[in-house]
């Protein structure tokens, strides 16, 4: 909204002297009534002296105004003689509050540059678009649907930065073309890498071989994104990560997720209701997200074979029974802890051991983008 500038603004002085000539007071009398120095209120009436809210005060019990009148006259004189407002701070707070400038500055993603209208352009060439106001409109045509912990109505610049990153990385990724009639025949062949922590270093080429390009993007710090499944076109689905956790119970189920969405056809808005964290409450996930949770879970752990665990073995979940269940399944233990964390079977701090770190094993086999690492 456009700021109204009067025309001509007068000095607070012009109005005290109508006052005194009102009265028929001189400047001595006025200084006498207020107990001021001559010269002090001979400044005021000048405009060479400011009106503190102390004068405003006194002035307004002598002509019976209020301060406020006073005040108010002085801050719109005061402002008429500043200078004019400078453009390019409004420029740079709408590109701060559409994108998140400093972090991107610190991935290297875009230079920082003190202009305006050229961090601007920036940002705009980053997303690729032609204004600020269409970077949430530039994710329709990909079918984002993301999984993360924060609320399903609401996408921060934090989160639409790094979707976009993904997308860019995405595109120099090399992948067979999609086909969903085989793609369920190819599901074994990764299903096999979750045995060990150290096969997941294949990922990346499987999920090629399958048609699906894989990514890795590095978390922002405030951004609560786990992964998020898009398609560059009819043929080349997408799944990007941000190893939040770096649990191989946390990878594997995040992996997962996201490859349901791509196995199932989902393609939705990423301003739509997104899928929230494994603590939220089931009900209040969109269907097509509580879908995706199931397929990951029964995809690693067949839920018939860990509720007939669970019958066995509560409360008793020993590390050994749980090696010799993991063991039976062709599973990493790490991925049974994991479900029993979340089925609330075992407490968080049971079998951390088995809950090991994979960023170290992925990342470098993987297109990836973060933590200290600029890929293009």
């Amino acid at each position: 909204m456009t700021r109204r500038v009067p025309a001509e603004v007068f000095p607070p002085g012009d109005f005290i002297r109508e006052e005194l000539e009102a009265r028929n007071w001189t400047q001595s009398d006025l200084a006498a009534i207020l107990k001021r120095p001559l010269p002090a209120v001979n400044e005021i009436i000048k405009g060479k002296k400011a009106i503190t809210p102390d004068t405003a005060k006194a002035l307004g019990d002598v002509f019976q105004t209020g301060p406020e009148f006073w005040l108010n006259l002085e801050n719109a004189y005061r402002l008429a003689l500043s200078a004019p407002s400078d453009q390019d701070v409004a420029r740079r707070a709408a590109v701060y509050t559409a994108a998140p400038v400093n972090e991107m500055v610190k991935r290297k993603w875009i230079e920082w540059v003190d202009d305006a209208v050229t961090l601007e352009n920036a940002v705009l060439t980053f997303f690729d678009i032609s204004s600020i106001e269409t970077i949430v409109e530039s994710f329709q045509s990909l079918g984002l649907a993301a999984r993360k912990s924060s609320s399903y109505d609401e996408n921060s610049p934090l989160e639409l930065a790094w979707c976009r990153r993904a997308v860019q990385l995405a595109k120099c990724v090399s992948a067979k073309r999609y086909n969903p009639k085989t793609i369920k025949e190819a599901l074994p062949e990764l299903q096999r890498l979750t045995n060990s922590e150290h096969e997941i270093r294949h990922v990346p080429k499987v999920l090629a071989d399958m048609g699906i390009r894989l990514v890795i993007v590095e978390g922002f710090p405030k951004s609560k994104v786990d992964g998020v499944a898009f398609w560059l076109d009819n043929h080349s689905p997408v799944i990007a990560l941000s190893l939040r956790s770096e649990r191989i119970d946390g990878f594997w189920f995040t992996l997962c997720h996201e490859l349901a969405h791509i196995v199932n056809g989902d393609k939705s808005p990423l301003d739509t209701k997104l899928v929230g964290s494994d603590r939220q409450p089931t009900s209040e996930k969109p269907e097509m997200e509580q879908i995706a949770d199931r397929w990951a879970s029964e995809f690693l752990v067949p839920t018939n074979e860990i509720d007939s665990f669970i019958l066995r073995v509560r409360p008793l979940y020993s590390k050994v029974r749980i090696n010799q269940f993991a063991n039976r399944l062709g599973i990493h233990p790490g991925i049974i802890v994991g479900q029993l964390q979340h089925r609330q079977e075992i407490g968080w701090h049971h079998s951390r051991e088995m809950l090991v770190p994979i960023r170290e094993l992925i990342a470098p086999n993987a297109m990836t983008d973060g933590w200290g690492s600029v890929p293009i």
